[in-house]
């Protein structure tokens, strides 16, 4: 095994040197390799102790993964099933990746892991079932993402991107203290985009690796919470640790294009998801309740008959706050504001909100991720082991109906 030593005090050890060329080009395959075939039934029982250390989506939504005190496991979305797990008996993973559908995942142990300690990234092939590169850092990992060109690591203060082929360093990133672990990259061949607190309160440093670019945007007075991008990396959402506020910006200039409000209380969010339709956009926290709000960005290509479509927000000639108005439109439904909205600029800011378009409640003392499913459908994941689909109206809005729920994993646990 060769050892490279990294100026960034971590250490790459990839078994023959590079990533298998073969394991590299399956990212569209299906999971190989299950070793516990799923059921769709409403419980899939436990008949151990096994703890839920974490829940995270793949790329596209349709999978998600999570980190258990014995291993990790699979899910996929539609249909609803468990599509393998590993035990292991040296411990359990506090982070697990995916990338899309493939069998390429990175680990990261939890805390109790004898053999991968929590400073430690593992890059893992499912199909071969062994290490195929490994990262250590001397403090503990925060997050993994995973691009089908390179492989970021979040530390607290630093976050590095290696590139996936020889897993050699591409970029160093600094960042204000970031313990949530927060990161998201784009996932479109053509476009290169990473999203990242920045080096002050309330920045979000928005890296164009493509156009060699670099945009600071300052979205919130308050820390950074939570941010997600589209798949292109064209549109930014982001939450501060206030939780009442969510907006929309530009990375290519930065400017805000939507606001909406989730709240007047603090609240912590959990996770912020957009439609990849670009239509919607979907919030949980610590309140219990699931929100979706309608987004007023024009997309190419917007017709009934391209609803199940991926569209792209026509961002990249939109360079500047002259044309912003080429960039917002009606989308089906409207969020609604307050019955005061047209007193606008007298009362405060409050009154002219644009509040949920459809909301769904859940249980307060659970963490919960949420994405998109198909034809206007919500999933959300919750560290309680629980599985929920639940469907709006894309005119009405309103109370969401739910349509399936599922307890994944019997536990108590809660995320850490």
């Amino acid at each position: 095994m060769t050892t490279l030593s990294s100026p960034t005090s971590s250490t790459v050890s990839p078994s023959r040197g590079t990533l298998p060329p073969a394991a590299y080009g399956t990212y569209e395959s299906p999971m190989i390799g299950a070793s516990h075939s799923g059921h769709s039934e409403p419980e899939i029982s436990d008949n151990d102790d096994t703890e839920l250390h974490s829940v995270s989506w793949n790329q596209d939504y349709s999978c998600f993964a999570a980190g258990t005190s014995r291993g990790f496991r699979v899910y996929n979305c539609d249909p609803f099933k468990e599509t393998f797990r590993r035990d292991l008996k040296s411990g359990g993973f506090g982070i697990v990746e995916m990338l899309f559908r493939c069998n390429i995942l990175a680990l990261v142990g939890a805390r109790t892991n004898a053999q991968y300690p929590p400073n430690k990234v593992i890059i893992w092939d499912d199909h071969q079932s062994r290490c195929i590169g490994e990262f250590s850092f001397r403090s503990d990992v925060c997050a993994v993402k995973l691009r089908r060109d390179c492989i970021v690591v979040v530390l607290e203060h630093k976050i590095y991107v290696y590139n996936f082929m020889d897993l050699k360093l591409l970029h160093q990133i600094e960042t204000v203290g970031n313990p949530r672990g927060l990161c998201c990259l784009s996932h479109h061949l053509n476009t290169s985009v990473l999203a990242c607190p920045g080096v002050r309160r309330g920045q979000v440093r928005a890296e164009h690796f493509g156009l060699n670019m670099t945009k600071l945007i300052k979205a919130h007075d308050s820390q950074i919470a939570c941010l997600t991008l589209t798949m292109d990396g064209l549109l930014l959402a982001t939450a501060s640790t206030r939780g009442t506020l969510i907006r929309l910006f530009n990375t290519m200039d930065g400017t805000q294009l939507q606001e909406v409000r989730r709240g007047v209380d603090k609240a912590d969010i959990y996770s912020i998801a957009l439609s990849p339709n670009v239509q919607w956009l979907a919030v949980s926290s610590d309140k219990g309740t699931i929100h979706v709000y309608s987004l007023r960005v024009r997309v190419v290509g917007e017709d009934a008959a391209a609803d199940s479509a991926v569209r792209t927000p026509t961002l990249l000639c939109q360079n500047s706050s002259n044309s912003l108005d080429a960039l917002i439109s009606p989308s089906t439904g409207a969020n609604p504001g307050s019955s005061l909205s047209f007193m606008k600029g007298v009362l405060p800011k409050y009154f002219s909100s644009e509040w949920s378009f459809a909301q769904f409640h859940l249980p307060e003392c659970t963490q919960y991720i949420v994405a998109f499913g198909s034809q206007n459908t919500v999933v959300t994941a919750g560290t309680d082991g629980s599985f929920y689909r639940c469907s709006f109206d894309p005119v009405n809005g309103g109370e969401m109906v739910q349509q399936e729920y599922v307890r994944f994993l019997k536990t108590e646990s809660r995320q850490r």
